[in-house]
């Protein structure tokens, strides 16, 4: 793996910061079923990295304390690990909006069979990766077989009622490119995803969410190795609108890692980034219990014009 933050840091993007924190994050761990070229996390079914039930706690003690109404929850596959439930479970008591990053393939593992029908007696909303709708280019970048897997699962997931209307389950669906360009108008992209997933499986969703590729860790790595890195970053400079500042998601979100250090977001997690204090120490979450975040610096370097190119991107999809 190469190391991409000497690559990053000499940056003029611009100075930022917080208002107060709406989203927590949370990367339950590294662990996951697939091994996508596009992860910004390398995550990966031979990862060990996970949760523990200590800090677990320690994040729900911060939702009862916090202006955080939302609970995101990532990975690798977030589900795997085994305090998920749990968290899903007691977040939803506190009056949380729950959100799943699922690659959906996690459906059909075993251990797994019921996981659907948890989620959506929770009322989850899930937030599901499925980077194109055709077969090839999904296998292509995913790994052979999950196309169909993921069709399989869509269609578990609509009989339980996800992404019908009326139903309070939504289904929201992530678009990544192929490789080093921007994603293409989300909207009428959207509109391809609904024609070719209905027309094809019967299958319905709520939203597309298009994300752009971050030059960071596997799809960081793999830029360097094919010499392309450079040329990359400076589509992302080239495409810069200042009008996306004002919403990308760092503003009212902070990302927590699976040992509960915090960071403006995950992919300055992932860089080891952490939040902005006193100092570089990394601060853990059980530190800020009840502390007003607005008008905290972000920490910006050159990965940063991967939200605020073009449409822009976010966790939430582009941005304008």
């Amino acid at each position: 793996m190469h190391a991409m933050l000497p690559k990053l840091e000499c940056s003029d993007f611009p100075s930022i910061a917080r208002r107060s924190v709406e989203t927590l994050q949370v990367n339950l761990g590294y662990l996951c079923n697939q091994t996508c070229i596009h992860c910004h996390v390398n995550a990966g079914p031979r990862r060990k990295e996970l949760m523990d039930a200590d800090t677990v706690r320690t994040v729900l003690d911060f939702l009862r304390a916090s202006t955080a109404s939302r609970l995101d929850l990532t990975g690798g596959a977030p589900e795997m690990n085994p305090h998920f439930r749990e968290l899903v479970a007691e977040a939803t008591k506190l009056g949380a909006h729950v959100m799943d990053r699922c690659n959906l393939t996690i459906l059909e593992e075993p251990g797994y069979e019921d996981l659907a029908e948890f989620l959506a007696a929770h009322g989850v909303e899930l937030i599901a990766s499925l980077p194109c709708y055709l077969e090839e280019n999904v296998d292509a970048q995913r790994g052979n077989g999950v196309f169909q897997a993921s069709m399989r699962a869509l269609e578990r997931l609509n009989a339980l009622g996800y992404g019908r209307e009326g139903s309070g389950l939504e289904l929201n669906l992530v678009y990544n490119p192929q490789g080093p360009q921007l994603p293409p108008p989300q909207e009428s992209l959207e509109a391809a995803y609904k024609r070719e997933l209905g027309e094809r499986f019967g299958i319905t969703f709520n939203h597309l969410f298009t994300i752009t590729n971050m030059p960071i860790q596997r799809f960081g790595s793999m830029l360097i190795s094919r010499g392309e890195f450079a040329a990359y970053m400076q589509l992302l400079q080239d495409a810069y609108r200042p009008e996306n500042l004002d919403g990308v998601m760092c503003r009212t979100l902070i990302s927590v890692d699976w040992r509960g250090y915090v960071y403006d977001c995950d992919f300055n997690q992932m860089l080891g980034l952490p939040l902005a204090r006193a100092g570089r120490a990394p601060v853990h979450l059980s530190e800020l219990m009840g502390e007003d975040l607005a008008g905290n610096p972000i920490v910006v370097l050159g990965h940063c014009y991967g939200c605020t190119a073009g449409q822009g991107s976010s966790c939430g999809g582009a941005l304008g």
